[in-house]
């Protein structure tokens, strides 16, 4: 049985007497004639019509939105509405309305209430555009009271108050009351939606096609992670929540599709931190006869035109730093990156524990039974990463931990692989992907060899992929991005919850 606050007890028997009046609090239907914008633009276009020193065309709107601010002053009231394109004055006075209709606004509604407002437009003599209000009828009565409230002083010394939100724990797990309140949150996912329409319009303008694979999938792969793992009750198998595309998407390949992309969820049951979530958005493609070259250039020419389609500009500032995304990126070998910033040459170190016993050197001390390929990963992010702040290609890793890439021509032990970094954290990771298909089966068995049972980073056998690759699966390149770590950059935040419509938190129970 839901437990209500003394305000919401005030607004449940105001609903009581609606009722009682035979006034219906929740009407089926609205006649909302125009969006706020509209309005405003319709009654711009009359004003400059008109001739100098004649009033304008009247403008008629029927409005509807939710109440934000309320001002009574007596025989009238200002209060400004909201929409989904932005907020609105209208203009409640006794001349139109009658007092008793003043008082009902005044007494009966309250902010959080969504209204309809039907009058003309006009220009208060501060010169803000006002909808003179004739009629009004509530569309959905709020029980509860929208969170927190601040006070804003006007010119005039009045004070009227807003809702506000701003407890960060709160708005991310009330994403509904945080974007009521807060029209700059709004702005942060129209953001992000246009962010993933222009990676798409890129894609498909370079003749990429855009398919969909299965997400609940009998064998997992395609990525380093821990996955979610549910039971199908009629096929009497385990399936597992998908942690990448790539797989399905390479099958594609084998089909005869030569370009295919995938913008969708992928989930890992891993750790929860300021850029990871246990479910986020994923922008992968697969480009036959393409190498890790050639997707470098495609990368970066993608980004800076999402960039340019969003923001209008390849420079911008992200938490003070001020990054330039414009074509060519830094190029920088993982080798020589590492020497640069450890003095360790990892070429001169060709096993894992001569490796461990140089890092131990510098008083590191990372898990002694890590492989070559985990030390130099552990290398990476503890002391390169961080230095990677403007786009930089970083290039050239260890076979063992890229169990999917082509090695190079000259150095077996080496792929070609490369990871985008900006701000000091990865942005995307790209492959001259393996289409050998027995250098595959060896590429996992190895995994099962060198990987403990237990090993989030075991990668299992995957069998019909392998029939796949026998088939004839032609030389290509393929590309992997957090879509969520990009809308970071683009709305300059710094947690990835704040990005995310819906974030995963801990119980409210746990944190209480």
């Amino acid at each position: 049985m839901t437990e209500y606050s003394s305000l919401e007890k005030i607004r449940l028997e105001k609903i009581e007497q609606l009722k009682a009046e035979g006034i219906n609090p929740f009407p089926h239907r609205s006649q909302r004639t125009h969006i706020s914008l509209q309005a405003i633009a319709a009654l711009e276009a009359a004003e400059k019509k008109a001739s100098p020193g004649v009033s304008p065309e009247e403008v008629t709107a029927t409005l509807a939105g939710r109440i934000r601010a309320m001002r009574p002053m007596g025989k009238l009231t200002f209060a400004h509405i909201e929409d989904g394109d932005g907020r609105i004055q209208i203009f409640l006075r006794i001349n139109e309305l009658g007092q008793e209709r003043v008082d009902f606004f005044n007494n009966k509604l309250d902010l959080g209430d969504f209204v309809q407002a039907s009058g003309s437009m006009m220009r208060t003599r501060a010169g803000e555009p006002t909808l003179l209000v004739r009629d009004f009828s509530i569309l959905a009565k709020a029980v509860s009271p929208l969170p927190a409230a601040k006070d804003e002083t006007l010119e005039d010394g009045s004070v009227i108050r807003h809702a506000a939100l701003e407890d960060s724990e709160l708005r991310a797990r009330q994403r509904y009351a945080d974007l009521a309140v807060n029209p700059d949150v709004r702005k942060v996912f129209r953001t992000r939606s246009a962010i993933i329409r222009f990676l798409r319009e890129f894609l498909d303008e370079h003749d990429f096609l855009e398919v969909e694979t299965p997400i609940l999938q009998p064998i997992y792969g395609g990525a380093a992670a821990k996955p979610f793992v549910t039971y199908h009750n009629q096929l009497k198998q385990n399936l597992f929540l998908r942690i990448s595309f790539e797989l399905y998407l390479k099958r594609l390949l084998v089909g005869n599709l030569e370009r295919v992309y995938e913008i969708g969820r992928d989930f890992r049951n891993e750790g929860v931190s300021f850029k990871h979530n246990p479910e986020f958005t994923q922008l992968e493609f697969y480009w036959a006869y393409a190498d890790y070259l050639k997707v470098m250039e495609l990368t970066e020419q993608m980004i800076a035109y999402v960039a340019t389609q969003v923001l209008g500009k390849t420079k911008f500032t992200y938490q003070g730093m001020e990054l330039d995304f414009t074509p060519p990126w830094k190029r920088l070998e993982l080798r020589q990156g590492l020497l640069d910033v450890t003095g360790i040459d990892i070429a001169s170190h060709p096993t894992s524990a001569s490796l461990l016993d140089a890092l131990k050197k510098m008083n590191k001390t990372p898990d002694p039974k890590s492989t070559r390929g985990k030390l130099i990963d552990f290398m990476l992010s503890e002391f390169l990463e961080p230095t990677l702040i403007q786009p930089t290609f970083l290039y050239d890793y260890p076979r063992d931990i890229s169990p999917l890439a082509k090695s190079k021509a000259n150095d077996p032990m080496t792929v070609e692989r490369f990871e985008g970094y900006v701000a000091g954290f990865e942005l995307c990771n790209a492959f001259t992907e393996l289409n050998d298909p027995l250098d595959q089966e060896s590429r996992f068995l190895e995994m099962g060899r060198d990987y403990s049972q237990d090993d989030e980073e075991k990668h299992p056998m995957d069998e019909d992929y392998l029939r796949a690759m026998r088939y004839g699966m032609p030389p290509n390149g393929g590309f992997g991005m957090g879509v969520d770590r990009l809308v970071m950059l683009m709305t300059d935040k710094h947690n990835i919850r704040d990005i995310l419509l819906f974030p995963h938190l801990r119980s409210e129970e746990q944190n209480s």
